[in-house]
């Protein structure tokens, strides 16, 4: 058990020891710093702003900067939801996939284009391999950009004084592309090539399998069987099995995966090359690249709080806004490792599951993880990939215990701020401090200010609208699902767990992570749409509220710090922050974790 605990400490220090360097350096080249890479990719960013007749000194307003990003999504959208449906007639298609129904490419679209990749498909035979390239991961670097360009927006909404210009949204999203994305996935993509990972333009390959398996006739695999392969007959138990049939070939998808994968766990995308995501032994095949995979999921989220304490020029502030998401982080994980590690009261009764650590036995929960990876790791995995709006996979979380799986539902329900998405979960939990300071300042009778800008009812507006965005998105499209019949019948399993795969569903959408229940049969023309459009809201609606805050603080005049001055950096204002985000998330969620988790944990236990 110390060896395990040890485990869990470790992905955490690695977590923090590479986010310090990597905050300093988005810092420098956000703010047109000089940098080791200065010299090989300045040239490369000056060309893209002279073919895009781009001004680099242009400041933009609010508005403009909004309308930017937007109509920048929107044609995204358009051109990936065109690629998938006619990806028939279109070359790079070596496995002559057809084209992709009009719901199932709207939701796609919508998917890639808001950071959420939620799958109702497999990537492996849906999708060819020009869609995956051109549109997918085209769309896992772009949108990762906009929501770190629009966070430093907001960044430069709190430095600039009596200014209107909140920069151009053009050059941050360059400069994120060319400077920070494309050098960190090269050298994380040609590491994942090194452990294993598939990158190839090689079609799907059959290949002989080691020892054939026996299927009966509804395609199960008949466990215990002898096969006479001479014969061609199978046998159970000494008994002929009628209608056996003998499977001695498989056949191995093959494809780009390493350079998709790679942004897809940086840019807390999520969208997995392969259907199963990073359990597929082809996308993640060993601890080293488990390992890989498992700090990008929080590495960029994780690094924007320390450059946001550079840039705003407040250090100190930057550690205070980390310490109040690695503290809930530390929270939701030790919660999923202990549920997980001690299974439910059934599994444990009567000895049938071996709950203990031993050699060779990972004990615990094991239903739906990898027996590569274990608790440890799945559990870790589990609980990042659902801190970060990011959705990529190790191990099936509707196989976890009743409270195991409630803490990553309860994780994107609370708005994806515990670290979040690259830049929105940050500018989305910047919008849960000036709400903190807000109601701090009413409580004490102190003038609500944050990093020296006076919080007036203006802002509390649209805060307020940035952290509610997540729960009208979730509760309205769930409340609305659950009275569908279609629905229901797309359900895995009935009673409060399959209302925990419908909740999980719509908290991933509106949390924009893109994760599911295993299990969960999502691709139907109403669950395409609504989810998509679950999406769509949470995601543009947070933007929108976040450049209108950013706007009004860079207009305003800096305030000098008195005595009267609410501390932002304290450890009280650390507990009052993530008070707030856990007091939101309970107020909005708590009946609906009721119907679902929390009653599969009560009656697990009665």
């Amino acid at each position: 058990m110390t060896g395990t605990v040890i485990q869990y400490i470790l992905y955490l220090v690695i977590l923090v020891v590479l986010a310090i360097p990597l905050g300093g350096y988005i810092g420098k080249v956000m703010n047109g710093e000089k940098t080791f890479l200065s010299k090989i990719l300045n040239p490369f960013e000056r060309g893209i702003y002279r073919l895009m007749r781009v001004k680099s000194d242009e400041q933009m307003s609010w508005k403009k900067y909004a309308v930017c990003a937007l109509l920048f999504s929107g044609v995204g959208l358009a051109f990936l939801f065109l690629l998938q449906m006619l990806q028939g007639f279109l070359p790079g298609n070596p496995q002559g996939l057809k084209g992709v129904s009009w719901d199932l490419s709207f939701n796609t679209a919508v998917s890639f284009v808001t950071n959420t990749n939620w799958q109702a498909y497999s990537g492996e035979s849906t999708l060819s391999y020009l869609t995956q390239a051109l549109g997918l991961t085209v769309q896992n670097f772009v949108s990762a950009a906009t929501g770190i360009a629009v966070l430093f927006a907001m960044i430069r909404g709190f430095t600039k004084v009596k200014e209107k210009g909140l920069g151009s949204f053009w050059v941050d999203l360059t400069r994120t592309v060319v400077h920070i994305l494309i050098p960190l996935n090269l050298v994380i993509a040609v590491c994942l090539v090194g452990g294993g990972v598939v990158q190839n333009l090689k079609p799907a390959e059959t290949v002989q399998l080691v020892e054939p398996i026996a299927v009966d006739a509804e395609g199960e695999i008949i466990e215990g069987a002898v096969i006479d392969g001479e014969k061609g007959t199978v046998t159970l138990d000494g008994a002929l099995v009628p209608d056996a049939d003998i499977i001695t070939e498989q056949i191995v998808p093959l494809g780009p995966a390493a350079s998709q994968v790679a942004i897809k766990q940086t840019g807390t995308n999520g969208g997995g090359f392969y259907g199963v995501n990073s359990a597929h032994p082809l996308e993640n095949p060993n601890a080293f690249t488990n390992l890989l995979e498992m700090i990008s999921l929080l590495l960029i989220p994780a690094a924007l709080c320390f450059t946001f304490g550079r840039n705003v020029k407040n250090k100190k502030q930057g550690i205070a806004i980390f310490a109040s998401m690695f503290i809930c982080l530390v929270l939701a994980l030790g919660i999923v490792a202990v549920n997980e590690q001690m299974a439910t009261p059934q599994l444990t009764q009567d000895g049938a599951v071996l709950t203990d650590v031993t050699d060779g036995q990972a004990g615990g929960n094991m239903e739906g993880k990898e027996t590569r990876f274990g608790i440890a790791t799945s559990s870790t995995w589990a609980t990042f990939t659902t801190a970060a709006s990011n959705g990529s996979v190790n191990s099936m979380h509707d196989s976890y215990t009743p409270i195991g799986g409630m803490i990553p539902m309860l994780l994107m329900q609370l708005g994806e701020v515990i670290f979040g998405g690259t830049g929105c979960g940050l500018y989305g939990m910047l919008a849960f401090a000036i709400l903190t300071v807000f109601i701090a300042g009413l409580m004490v009778g102190r003038t609500p200010e944050f990093l020296g800008k006076k919080i007036e009812p203006y802002e509390m507006k649209w805060a307020v609208l940035v952290c509610l965005a997540t729960p009208i998105a979730i509760l309205a499209g769930s409340g609305v699902a659950a009275a569908i019949p279609e629905v229901t019948e797309s359900l895995n399993n009935p009673g409060a767990h399959g209302f925990s795969e419908l909740l999980y569903a719509y908290s991933s959408a509106g949390g924009n992570n893109g994760s599911a229940f295993a299990g969960f049969g999502a691709n139907t023309i109403f669950l395409n749409v609504t989810l998509g459009l679950v999406m769509l809201f949470a995601r543009f609606i947070p933007l929108v509220g976040t450049l209108a805050i950013a706007g009004s603080l860079a207009g305003k005049k800096k305030i000098a710090v008195t005595a009267g001055t609410l501390s932002t950096t304290n450890a009280m204002f650390v507990f009052l922050l993530i008070f707030i985000v856990l007091l939101v998330g309970a107020l909005s969620f708590f009946p609906a974790l009721a119907l679902g988790p929390v009653a599969e944990f009560v009656s697990s236990v009665v």
